[in-house]
């Protein structure tokens, strides 16, 4: 069983560093570099992407709590 949750857990792990970094912060992040500039046409596209960003690394992290909660458990059995 810990050969199907550990590829899981390396996998989720990778992508939520990735999603992470993609989200803006306060000096504007990577995600600037992909198109979420703030021109005012892009503004309006830019927070449905954001929103759908957000969600996406809310899936992901419960995925990877998920899976690391299973890990942890099946290693202390």
């Amino acid at each position: 069983m810990i050969w199907l949750i550990l590829p899981i857990e390396v996998l989720s792990s990778s992508m939520l560093l990735f999603l992470v970094l993609l989200h803006s912060g306060k000096g504007g992040g990577m995600s600037d570099l992909l198109g979420g500039g703030s021109s005012a046409s892009a503004a309006a596209g830019s927070t449905v992407m954001e929103r759908n960003l957000d969600r996406l690394t809310i899936v992901v992290a419960l995925v990877f709590a998920f899976s690391t909660i299973t890990f942890g458990l099946l290693l202390d059995a």
